[in-house]
Protein backbone atom coordinates (compact mmCIF):
# COMPACT_ATOMS: atom_id res chain seq x y z
CA UNK A 1 0.00 0.00 0.00
CA UNK A 2 1.69 3.26 -1.04
CA UNK A 3 -0.70 5.85 0.02
CA UNK A 4 -0.62 5.49 3.53
CA UNK A 5 -3.21 8.42 4.41
CA UNK A 6 -6.03 7.67 6.72
CA UNK A 7 -8.92 8.77 4.74
CA UNK A 8 -12.79 8.70 5.75
CA UNK A 9 -12.85 6.23 3.48
CA UNK A 10 -10.77 3.58 5.13
CA UNK A 11 -11.37 4.87 8.35
CA UNK A 12 -15.35 3.75 7.80
CA UNK A 13 -13.78 0.17 7.02
CA UNK A 14 -11.83 -0.01 10.14
CA UNK A 15 -14.70 0.81 12.36
CA UNK A 16 -16.84 -1.48 10.39
CA UNK A 17 -14.20 -4.75 11.07
CA UNK A 18 -14.11 -3.84 14.47
CA UNK A 19 -17.34 -3.48 16.09
CA UNK A 20 -19.40 -4.78 13.12
CA UNK A 21 -21.22 -0.55 12.01
CA UNK A 22 -21.41 0.53 8.97
CA UNK A 23 -21.06 4.32 9.22
CA UNK A 24 -21.29 6.72 5.78
CA UNK A 25 -18.47 8.83 5.09
CA UNK A 26 -20.48 12.16 6.49
CA UNK A 27 -21.37 9.99 8.86
CA UNK A 28 -17.59 9.03 10.14
CA UNK A 29 -16.66 12.66 9.92
CA UNK A 30 -19.26 13.77 12.11
CA UNK A 31 -17.85 11.25 14.96
CA UNK A 32 -14.07 12.50 14.21
CA UNK A 33 -15.10 15.81 14.82
CA UNK A 34 -17.76 15.09 17.79
CA UNK A 35 -13.93 13.72 19.41
CA UNK A 36 -11.38 16.48 18.53
CA UNK A 37 -10.11 15.17 15.23
CA UNK A 38 -9.53 17.47 12.42
CA UNK A 39 -8.52 17.38 9.07
CA UNK A 40 -5.22 15.96 8.23
CA UNK A 41 -2.47 18.78 7.83
CA UNK A 42 0.69 18.66 6.50
CA UNK A 43 3.39 18.57 9.45
CA UNK A 44 6.20 19.70 7.13
CA UNK A 45 6.28 23.41 4.91
CA UNK A 46 6.53 22.81 1.05
CA UNK A 47 10.23 22.37 -0.10
CA UNK A 48 9.07 25.29 -2.79
CA UNK A 49 7.69 27.71 0.05
CA UNK A 50 9.55 31.56 -0.22
CA UNK A 51 9.56 33.54 2.90
CA UNK A 52 10.40 36.34 1.68
CA UNK A 53 7.28 36.05 -1.38
CA UNK A 54 4.97 35.41 1.70
CA UNK A 55 5.59 38.32 3.40
CA UNK A 56 5.81 40.78 0.46
CA UNK A 57 2.67 39.22 -0.43
CA UNK A 58 0.89 40.19 3.51
CA UNK A 59 2.82 43.76 3.38
CA UNK A 60 1.85 44.57 0.08
CA UNK A 61 -0.75 42.91 -1.47
CA UNK A 62 -3.19 42.23 1.05
CA UNK A 63 -3.13 45.86 2.27
CA UNK A 64 -4.05 46.96 -1.28
CA UNK A 65 -6.52 44.49 -1.47
CA UNK A 66 -7.68 45.18 1.95
CA UNK A 67 -7.99 48.74 1.24
CA UNK A 68 -10.58 48.29 -1.15
CA UNK A 69 -13.19 47.98 1.43
CA UNK A 70 -14.94 50.95 1.22
CA UNK A 71 -15.94 51.14 5.82
CA UNK A 72 -18.80 52.64 7.08
CA UNK A 73 -20.85 52.65 3.59
CA UNK A 74 -23.87 51.67 3.52
CA UNK A 75 -24.47 49.20 0.67
CA UNK A 76 -26.54 45.57 -0.19
CA UNK A 77 -24.13 42.76 -1.28
CA UNK A 78 -27.03 42.11 -3.32
CA UNK A 79 -27.06 42.65 -6.72
CA UNK A 80 -30.25 42.56 -7.29
CA UNK A 81 -31.76 44.89 -4.42
CA UNK A 82 -30.41 48.34 -4.07
CA UNK A 83 -30.28 50.18 -0.74
CA UNK A 84 -33.65 51.46 0.71
CA UNK A 85 -32.79 54.92 2.50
Amino acid sequence: MKDQRWTLARIAEVIARLFRIRYSLRGVSLLLHRMGWSPQMSVHRAAERDEVVITWWKTEQWQRIKGRRRLGMRGSASTTKPVKS
